[in-house]
């Protein structure tokens, strides 16, 4: 998505909800950062999860020099195995997941160059199909990688966590109720989601 297409979201995102208005108005413009559609990038969800920011930037660059020249590619995650990416840093479980998508890429049942093509839905169906790779994972590569404008991650726990916050729900909102609430949004969930990310940055800045 552009600079004028991000423009044009959060415009209309303030017309359509007061409250995220509000967010808005205390962060600026949207600046989300996109990565390319790839295996690497993928590959990078993975190894990201429940980890801190930190910590996942350096065990993915040392697994990235363990890669070698050819970089991060499935060959070399295969290469690799699990003993040497367990040498990385990487949990057993992880290495297993990283080995499945590496091994789905190079066989071509999972084919990135084609995702592109595909509705979120028909993504998300081919991404899970890979050991390790849920909802959540489709969602954030659907968000950040194919740059899908309408996305809403309802399993996220920031997400969940800012919709209480913001709209003060007693309880965390499940699916239902978080469908409910984004209806205005659409069709910009992604970069709603994206404000309500940063509306809990805003907030824990405020109690400091």
């Amino acid at each position: 998505m552009s600079p004028q297409t991000l423009g044009k979201a959060a415009a209309h995102l303030k017309r359509a909800d007061p409250r995220l208005a509000a967010v808005i108005g205390k962060v600026g413009a949207c600046r989300i950062e996109f990565a390319a559609p790839t295996f690497a990038s993928l590959l990078r969800t993975i190894l990201y999860q429940q980890l801190n920011g930190k910590a996942a930037s350096t065990i993915h660059s040392r697994f990235a020099v363990s890669c070698g020249r050819q970089g991060v590619t499935p060959r070399s995650v295969l290469r690799l195995g699990l003993e040497g990416l367990r040498a990385s840093g990487i949990s057993r479980p992880k290495a297993s997941y990283m080995l499945d998508l590496a091994g789905y890429t190079a066989s071509g049942r999972l084919d990135f160059t084609r995702l592109s093509e595909l509705s979120d839905a028909e993504v998300i169906e081919h991404l899970t199909q890979v050991k390790g790779i849920g909802v959540w994972t489709a969602h954030m590569f659907l968000m950040f990688s194919l740059q899908r404008p309408d996305v809403l991650p309802v399993g996220d726990y920031g997400i969940r966590a800012a919709i209480r916050r913001l709209y003060d729900l007693d309880d965390m909102p499940k699916a239902g109720e978080m469908e409910r609430i984004a209806a205005p949004w659409r069709p910009w969930c992604s970069v709603a989601s994206w404000y309500l990310w940063r509306s809990l940055e805003t907030a824990a800045g405020e109690s400091t």
